[in-house]
């Protein structure tokens, strides 16, 4: 199942996982125009590669270990930790241990949907 723009309700074990590079999934939570929450899943070694958007950006670490990049600073972050990334800031990052990632866009990323 896919989920669809302004719904209220969004219960997250019948959203399909889509692909999202090797090793990393993704499920698209809830999203407006102007906001989006997405679930990314990550396998161990899996990297999000060096990007940048015209989103301003949120990331919170569900659950793992991550090296993150960010405007070319790197750290290593783990579960309760979150990174902001402005929009067209240049950011990417390698899974330390499998886990996963809830990033949160303003407006919500077209291309995802």
């Amino acid at each position: 199942m896919k989920t669809e723009k302004n719904n209220i309700w969004n219960f997250n074990e019948p959203i399909d996982l889509e692909p999202a590079g090797d090793g990393v999934m993704r499920k698209i939570l809830s999203y407006t125009d102007t906001l989006m929450v997405v679930e990314n899943h990550f396998d161990k070694g899996a990297v999000g590669a060096l990007h940048h958007h015209p989103h301003t950006q949120i990331t919170y670490v569900v659950s793992g270990q991550f090296e993150f990049e960010i405007a070319g600073e790197k750290k290593i972050v783990n579960p309760g930790d979150s990174m902001l990334k402005m929009d067209g800031i240049e950011h990417g990052c390698v899974c330390l241990q499998e886990g996963i990632l809830l990033d949160i866009f303003t407006p919500m990323r077209e291309d995802f949907v």
